[in-house]
């Protein structure tokens, strides 16, 4: 399912592609996301958490409807950060 269907502006992730496309942000969100489990990725307080330090990181600012439409995004994708087929998924959603 596409992340369109979340209310995930277009615009908004090719923006953030660009940004992690600079090492600098692209080392800070990997820093951040280091040691997440997919427990950590099923809790909505935890990707609440890591959704908004990541934001700060890459200096965007989410509206509370986007941020809700992506922590739901990432809920419903049960994305396992140990599994290489998921995370292959998730590249080629965001190519």
């Amino acid at each position: 399912m596409s992340y369109l269907n979340y209310g995930i502006d277009r615009d908004l992730v090719e923006r953030i592609k660009l940004k992690l496309k600079n090492p600098v942000y692209k080392e800070r969100v990997k820093n951040l996301m280091n040691g997440v489990t997919k427990a950590d990725l099923q809790n909505p307080n935890k990707v609440s958490r890591l959704l908004s330090q990541t934001a700060a990181a890459l200096g965007e600012k989410l509206t509370a409807q986007q941020a809700d439409g992506i922590i739901r995004f990432v809920i419903a994708q049960k994305i396992d950060p140990s599994n290489t087929f998921h995370l292959i998924k998730l590249w080629g959603m965001f190519r």
